[in-house]
C-alpha cells in the first residue's frame, strides 16, 4: 500500500511516502513555508520511491495541536488529495509521532513536549511496549511547566522546548530534554504509528473532520486582550 504522511503541526513541514519495503521523506523549516512548498515536498518525496501522488492509497495526518496555520494547511492539502477518492485516512497527534522516535531499546515512556506560546506547553505522555502504545486517553494537553510533576516518572523527555523554560522542565522531570534535529518532527514516524496495534484513528467523514488545534490562534487570543471579550470557538480548541 502507498502511503502518505503529513505533519505541519510545528514549524516544519515533513511530509512521507511509503511505497512497499521504500520510504522517503522530505521537510522544509519555516512556519511561512508551508502552504507554498507542501505540494511540491510530497511530488518529491514520491519521485523518490517511484511513485506520483495519483497513487497514494492512505493517508495519515498529524492532526494537533499546534500551529493553527500550519495544521490547516496540512488538513486541507490532504483533504484535496482524498477528495472523491477511495483514500484509506488516519489521524494521529504530531507528539505521538516525535515520541515514538525516542522510545528506548525494549520499551519505556516517552514524555513529549512542545511550545504553545505564552508560557504554557503542549504534552503527550505513552509508554511503548511491544507492538502497542497505553496512555493515549486525554493527551496531548496544555499545561503550565509546573503540571509536569503529574505526568512523572518517565524515561525519556523530547522537545524541542523554549528555552527560558528548560531549566525548570529539566528539574521537575528530572530528564534532560532531547532537543535540536532528535526531537523535530519527521512524517515517517507518523507512518510508522500504521504499524502499531490501535495506535492511530480512522476517519470515515473526512469532509467534516477538524485537526485539534489545542488553543486559539495567536492573532485570536490578541485580538480577545484587546476588545476584552471571546470570539466565537471552532471546534478542535480548548479554552
Amino acid at each position: 500500500m502507498i502511503t502518505l504522511g503529513i505533519d505541519t503541526a510545528t514549524d516544519r513541514c515533513t511530509v512521507a511516502v511509503r511505497a512497499g519495503m521504500l520510504e522517503a521523506e522530505r521537510h522544509l523549516d519555516g512556519a511561512r513555508g508551508h502552504a507554498t512548498n507542501i505540494l511540491s515536498l510530497i511530488d518529491d518525496a514520491c519521485k523518490a520511491v517511484g511513485v506520483t501522488i495519483g497513487a497514494v492509497e492512505r493517508i495519515i495526518v498529524a492532526d494537533g495541536p499546534g500551529s493553527f496555520t500550519g495544521l490547516r494547511v496540512g488538513a486541507a492539502v490532504a483533504k484535496a488529495l482524498a477528495w472523491r477518492r477511495e483514500i484509506d485516512w488516519h489521524t494521529a497527534p504530531s507528539l505521538l509521532g516525535r515520541a515514538r522516535r525516542r522510545v528506548p531499546p525494549g520499551g519505556g515512556v516517552v514524555l513529549a513536549l512542545a511550545d504553545a506560546l505564552r508560557g504554557e506547553l503542549y504534552a503527550g505522555r505513552w509508554e511503548f511496549a511491544g507492538n502497542g502504545v497505553e496512555g493515549r486517553d486525554g493527551f496531548p494537553r496544555t499545561v503550565l511547566p509546573r503540571d509536569l510533576a503529574a505526568l512523572i516518572p518517565v524515561d525519556v523527555v523530547v522537545g524541542p522546548v523554549p528555552a527560558a523554560l528548560r531549566a525548570e522542565i529539566e528539574a521537575i522531570t528530572g530528564s534532560g530534554v532531547i532537543d535540536g534535529e532528535p526531537a523535530m518532527a519527521d512524517a515517517r514516524a507518523l507512518i510508522g504509528l500504521l504499524d502499531l496495534a490501535d495506535v492511530t484513528t480512522r476517519v470515515s467523514d473526512i469532509d467534516n473532520w477538524e485537526p485539534i488545534y489545542g488553543r486559539p490562534a495567536e492573532a485570536q487570543a490578541v485580538w480577545e486582550r484587546k476588545h476584552g471579550r471571546p470570539l466565537p470557538t471552532p471546534p478542535g480548541i480548548a479554552r
